[in-house]
């Protein structure tokens, strides 16, 4: 392994968003923006949701809403990214991500005087889909 790399892998449960070398990670943690180089620490920590950014072997920005899920950082700059959603910014449809938000927000205010688990459920959804938004405005070129 070249040590001035990382290798990295982006898994959702449907598929491998990425994998390849890179020279660096920032992800969007529970604890702020953790930036992972090579020879980083070994470590586990819990992501939230919010825009995670890759610099490849080329110098080629990636960019990636990411919702909820894991950072483990292994030794020989091994680092896997298990997360329940990754979608890439330049591919976001702002227009239906909206339209999403609209959506998600309606079912917000009908839950609001119901059970917690529902209000939990349709606040996820909300924060996934502006968190989409978000993403893909500020990565839109």
């Amino acid at each position: 392994m070249n040590e001035s790399f990382l290798t990295l892998q982006i898994i959702t449960p449907d598929t491998t968003s990425f994998s390849g070398l890179v020279k660096q990670v920032s992800v969007p943690t529970t604890e702020g923006v953790l930036t992972i180089l090579p020879e980083h620490t070994p470590v586990v920590v819990v992501i939230q949701s919010g825009e995670l950014v890759v610099t490849d072997s080329e110098m080629q920005t990636h960019v990636f809403a990411v919702f909820s899920g894991v950072l483990d950082v292994r030794p020989g700059s091994v680092v896997n990214v298990l997360v329940d959603k990754s979608e890439k910014a330049d591919v976001i449809d702002i227009a239906r991500a909206e339209q999403a938000v609209a959506r998600a927000k309606v079912l917000l205010e009908e839950k609001i005087h119901e059970n917690d688990v529902d209000f939990a459920r349709f606040q996820a959804l909300l924060d996934k889909e502006l968190n989409r938004v978000r993403v893909a405005k500020k990565w839109r070129i």
